[in-house]
């Protein structure tokens, strides 16, 4: 009798701790749509392209998970998912800016690229080799990234297209290169992809080498949210550290959506939240290792943007 009074009391625990943990899970994942006039626009034009017929050039990727994949892109933006352990961060953060802010014309460009292998995304010119051609639906091990043919087509054919000299000893796609610095992004190529997929005319302070360590970063952040999209370019090994006081390699690794930002000056600390390819985070860290972390950010001027 006690034996049983034990275990259903184990058992009784182990769900609470179940729920609770799906409820976490839940709130570190962005579930909210934007429900715009420009979303409306865009999954009207998904509903009535309706069936999409195999495409003769993306081999591994099914016509109708292709178009769900897409609609939830548009109906649930935030959720455009890295997958894990890749270096597709930069075309994260380009994504973010194009599903928020221009649905329609990114579901309309992917429908092309689906059907031709070849679309335009304004000027840019999107022709991925025949390897990326192979590659796009047989990513594993990744993650939420392999059940999502859509952003698998989408980063590698940007990473395919855009170049910078992290790039230069690997300058052809072969299958786990999306872990490589083959997907890899300087701070002044994800500016050029940024400007040139969305005509932003962007600022940006830092480098690749130089930790930017401004006193006054916080404010300017906190400006530079009052006028556009923020980017930060970030050690991400470090600022994920439980303890920051071992050495860790210094470089910058990782691009970010900044969304929110402030100093508590009692315990010198910053608290941010940050959009991370898929996930919503919101961290606390001290002044001075956020100073150690940040070499770079960009910001856009919205009504600079020209829609053509």
């Amino acid at each position: 009798m006690i034996h049983n009074k034990i275990f259903k009391s184990i058992l009784i625990y182990s769900c609470i701790l179940l729920i609770n943990l799906s409820a976490k899970a839940q709130n570190d994942i962005p579930n909210n749509t934007i429900n715009t006039a420009v979303q409306k626009a865009a999954l009207a034009y998904l509903d009535s392209v309706q069936t999409l017929s195999q495409s003769s050039y993306w081999v591994n990727v099914k016509p109708t998970i292709f178009l769900q994949n897409l609609k939830r892109n548009v109906q649930f933006p935030l959720q455009i998912n890295t997958g894990r352990g890749t270096n597709f961060c930069a075309f994260a953060a380009v994504s973010y800016t194009c599903l928020i802010n221009e649905p329609l014309r990114y579901v309309q460009c992917m429908v092309t690229l689906y059907n031709k292998g070849e679309a335009y995304y304004r000027k840019v010119h999107l022709q991925p080799s025949s390897a990326i051609l192979q590659a796009a639906g047989l990513i594993q091990f990744s993650g939420d990234l392999d059940n999502n043919p859509a952003e698998q087509i989408w980063f590698l054919t940007l990473a395919n297209d855009f170049k910078c000299y992290l790039n230069w000893f690997n300058m052809k796609y072969e299958p786990g290169d999306e872990n490589t610095r083959w997907a890899a992004s300087s701070l002044h190529k994800f500016n050029r992809i940024l400007r040139q997929l969305c005509k932003y005319k962007t600022y940006s302070k830092g480098s690749d080498l130089l930790l930017l360590n401004k006193a006054s970063i916080v404010n300017t952040l906190q400006n530079k949210l009052q006028i556009g999209e923020v980017y930060l370019y970030l050690n991400n090994g470090l600022l994920r550290k439980k303890n920051h006081a071992k050495y860790k390699r210094l470089l910058p690794t990782h691009f970010v959506v900044l969304q929110k930002i402030y100093l508590n000056t009692n315990t010198n600390t910053i608290t941010l939240q940050y959009w991370d390819g898929g996930y919503i985070t919101i961290k606390e860290v001290a002044f001075t290792t956020f100073q150690k972390i940040l070499y770079g950010y960009t910001y856009t001027k919205k009504n600079e943007n020209s829609t053509p």
